[in-house]
This record gives structure tokens, C-alpha cells and sequence, in this order.
């Protein structure tokens, strides 16, 4: 299967510059492991795949700030389960390891200004994705059937 995710969020509770702001998108191509002696619905089950994703982002923690205000990019290997939960719908869980490329800005917000330190360049390798998605299967889960030839 092929599957496209994309992320907005942007909080501000402004409790002296608490903020967060990320935004991005991924693509991923999976392969499916059914067990072809059971009788079970197509895109269930145990799944590994390939992604690539690119984000920016602004995190700020008490009083030191990290901007990836340019496209940061990555790419990995996935692994994760899909889980039947009624006749539409399935609970995915997906850990992606792989590998983060980006740079961004070190600032401290000061006298209400944020105060640029340095620019430096993230390289990542490790843990790159965590998801939890409900999927839902507009019309129904198309089910096999039919018995064994």
C-alpha cells in the first residue's frame, strides 16, 4: 500500500513564550504480511516499509528556543500493526528508525524579542517516527472470502 501523512499544529499558551510549532508531511510505501490460512481482511496485520518526510518546526522550553524554520528532511525503515476494531475501522501503530537531515536556529526570548545565538546543522540517525492513526475504510473493509483451493 501507499500511504501520505501530513501535521499542523501550532500552540502558543503564552505563559512567557511557551510555544510550539510544527508542520510537515510524509509518504510511505508498505508491504503487508497475511497469513494466507486465515481468513482475514486485506491491510491487517503486521506491516514493515520505506518513508521519506520533510518538517519545520519551533520548540521553545524554558527559555531557549530551536527553529527549523527551513525543510528539514528524513527518511527510514517502518515497522508497525494494524489492528481490526469493527467492520470500517482499524488502529495502526507504525515506529519508524531512520535518518534526519536539517538546519536550525539556537534563540532565547528576551525583553518580548527572541534573540537569535547560532545556526547549526541537526544530523540524526535513530527514531524518527512514532504513530497512532485510525484508519477508516470509506464503504467497508473489502473481507476474502472464499475457501481453500
Amino acid at each position: 500500500s501507499v500511504g501520505a501523512n501530513w501535521v499542523y499544529a501550532w500552540w502558543n499558551n503564552d505563559v512567557k513564550h511557551r510555544f510550539w510549532r510544527i508542520y510537515g508531511g510524509d509518504a510511505e510505501c508498505r508491504y503487508w504480511f497475511s497469513p494466507q490460512h486465515r481468513k482475514r481482511s486485506a491491510l491487517c496485520g503486521h506491516h514493515v516499509g520505506i518513508y521519506g518526510q520533510m518538517l519545520t518546526y519551533d520548540m521553545e522550553w524554558g527559555g531557549r528556543g530551536y527553529l527549523g524554520d527551513r525543510w528539514s528532511w528524513g527518511a527510514g525503515l517502518s515497522y508497525g500493526y494494524s489492528l481490526p476494531i469493527g467492520r470500517q475501522f482499524n488502529i495502526d501503530f507504525t515506529l519508524g528508525v531512520g535518518y534526519l537531515n536539517g538546519d536550525y536556529m539556537k534563540y532565547h526570548p528576551e525583553d518580548n524579542c527572541y534573540v537569535w545565538e547560532s545556526t547549526r546543522n541537526r544530523k540524526w540517525f535513530g527514531p524518527t517516527k512514532a504513530e497512532i492513526s485510525l484508519v477508516w475504510y470509506i464503504g467497508g473493509r473489502n473481507e476474502q472470502k472464499g475457501g481453500a483451493q
